[in-house]
This record gives structure tokens, sequence and C-alpha cells, in this order.
């Protein structure tokens, strides 16, 4: 990042995302659907790489296209080694090149440890955990190869406490996983010009709550909205500003971070 020059002019362009080229995955709904936008709107080309949904990419991408940035959908199982390969190298033959990497895309599976399949473990820890690690080696060395880069993953409040009385003990590991893989890449690629940070955020609104809130509205009023000092729960373009910041030379001093978002939930 250049100096600043300490000017209110010099500050404009601090969260300037023009012409970056990005990943994003799981990009289709969600916290990723906006993750996508949000990166367009200051600039950002994007590739939005689902595993199923492919319709849904492409609406997005349309949108994108239409607000004048470039997109494309890149159909991939993040848990598979020869697919998170293919798509890095879809992009960079695409594009050049690889300026950011959203790590987005995971499942929850609930289920009491002593129910908990070893299947259903594994399965949570092969997107969550080894999805996020595909992806980030596979960006990593094309941005070590370039010089430099930024990696974003998206953790959970559920990384650092046990968020009762909801029982999926596989999630909260996989996503403890995901903080300290992100302040390992952190320190070993720094010397490379990448940074990688990850947020945390907590209860959020997407089409998965909603459907917890049409079943049970108990869980979300008693549980979810109370256990934050806000006294609600969050929506997704809630998460854009920590991920603009994050991605952007605003953030030029900020690596390893695990940024919490949870309207104050883990304070207490």
């Amino acid at each position: 990042m250049k100096k600043m020059m300490g000017s209110i002019d010099s500050y404009r362009g601090l969260f300037n995302l023009a012409g970056k080229r990005a990943i994003v995955t799981g990009g289709s709904r969600g916290i990723g659907k906006a993750l996508a936008e949000g990166l367009a709107a200051y600039g950002a080309n994007v590739a939005i790489v689902v595993q199923s949904s492919v319709d849904r990419a492409e609406a997005v991408a349309s949108e994108i296209r239409a607000a004048g940035r470039q997109a494309m959908v890149v159909q991939a199982d993040i848990s598979d080694e020869a697919q998170v390969q293919r798509m890095v190298d879809e992009v960079v033959s695409e594009w050049g090149g690889l300026d950011i990497l959203i790590n987005n895309a995971g499942i929850v599976l609930p289920a009491a440890a002593e129910d908990c399949s070893f299947e259903a473990w594994r399965r949570t820890m092969s997107v969550n955990l080894d999805g996020v690690f595909l992806a980030s080696r596979a960006a990593g060395q094309v941005m070590i190869r370039q010089g430099g880069g930024v990696i974003l993953s998206v953790g959970s409040m559920s990384g650092r406490i046990v968020n009762w009385p909801f029982r999926h003990a596989a999630y909260n590991v996989s996503k403890a996983g995901v903080h300290m893989l992100t302040k390992c890449l952190a320190t070993e690629w720094a010397e490379h010009n990448v940074r990688v940070n990850a947020i945390a955020p907590g209860y959020i609104r997407t089409e998965l709550t909603d459907e917890v809130l049409r079943e049970h509205p108990d869980v979300v009023r008693d549980h979810w909205a109370k256990g934050a000092v806000q006294n609600r729960i969050g929506e997704v373009e809630e998460l854009v500003g920590a991920a603009v910041w994050l991605c952007s030379d605003s953030a030029s001093f900020t690596t390893g971070e695990v940024v919490t978002i949870d309207g104050g939930l883990t304070l207490r």
C-alpha cells in the first residue's frame, strides 16, 4: 500500500477494489451472495463458485454484470482437491490472475455428539475446514507468484463459543479450525504480501434461519435474538462492510485477525 499523504482526498480510495479479481465460494445465496455483490459494488470482478445451484449463481452473476463488472460462474465441490484446483485455474485463465479469495461455502449438520455419525463429522470437516484449506492453498500459490493477495474466510462465533442449547460439535470444531488456519496462513504468507483474515458472524438471517424462524420461532426469539446485547439477529448486509474493508488496501496492516460480528452475543 502506498503511504497516505494525510489529506482528505487521499482517503477517498481506501475501499477501492476496481479491477480486483475475486472468487467467492458458496456465492449464490445468503452471506456469500451479499459478499459477492459487496465486492462488485466497490469495483471487483467476481467468480461465483457453487456445487449445485448454478441457476442461482448465474442470476447473481447477471446482476454483477448489469452493474458494469465482470462475473463468471464456476461449478466445483470445494472438498475435492482436483475440483478446487480447476476452479482456481479457470479464474486465472479467464482473468490472468487472482487478487481476492472469500471462503464462504459451508454446511451444518446438527446432531448431539453421541448421535453424530462419523460420516456426518467427516462431511462437515471436509467442506468447512478441508475446503478452506484446499481453496486457500490453491489461491495462495497464485498470490505468492503474483507478489500479493487477500484471503478472507467466513468463520463463526461458534468457533469461539459453544452456543448452547444447540448441539453441533462438528460445526463448532470446524469453524474453530478455520480461525486457527487463518492465523497460520497469515503468519506463513506475510512475507509474500498475502493477507489472511476471517470474519466470525453470529446469528444472521438467511434462508436457513428463516426455516428455523418458521418452524421454531421460540428458538429465534428466546435464544438467538436475546443472546445478543442488541436483542436481534443480524442481516447479511451487515457483514459486507467488514469484508470490503478486509479485502481492500484500507486493511493493509491487518492480517491474522478474526473479526466477530454478532451483535454482542459473545460479550456475555
